[in-house]
């Protein structure tokens, strides 16, 4: 019993000081353009001292920001995501020019509709993130957009 208990103090312990990093935080909004065409925009908030990367990589490199919307018989995407101007440089770690967004990103999808709304649009965002010292592995985050 005073080994589990023992235990049982240790994870306590040890979990309390892991830190979990999440440096960049997803907010969704929708645009109406028309009766028939909305835009989906996906805002990164992104932490002091930490940068992502763009949808544009060289091969080799880190792993792009990548949208994936399912098939969904309410719309149509129309075009691909566009991305805000962002920065580039020549990236030491990687030996090469990178483009990648520090503090705030927007991406815009747009979308026709095929039916009438209301409905929610899903989507899963993809992405890396790294500061001047590290990357962190590559993660998913679900978004979901409220056509009204």
């Amino acid at each position: 019993m005073k080994k589990l208990v023992l235990l049982f103090t240790l994870m306590i312990a040890f979990g309390g000081q892991s830190q979990v990093l999440k440096p960049v935080k997803w907010a969704t909004s929708v645009k109406k353009i028309s009766a028939t065409e909305y835009e989906l925009i996906a805002t990164a908030t992104i932490d002091k001292g930490w940068h992502l990367y763009s949808q544009t990589i060289p091969a080799d490199g880190p792993k792009p920001t990548k949208f994936i919307f399912p098939a969904n018989p309410k719309f149509l995407k129309k075009g691909n995501t566009v991305e805000e101007q962002g920065h580039t440089v020549n990236d030491p770690i990687f030996e090469m020019k990178i483009k990648y967004f520090e503090n705030k990103a927007s991406f815009k999808q747009r979308i026709k509709l095929k039916g009438k709304a209301p409905f929610k649009v899903k989507a899963t965002v993809e992405y890396m993130v790294c500061d001047d010292s590290r990357c962190l592995p590559p993660t998913e985050e679900d978004l979901e957009f409220s056509i009204k």
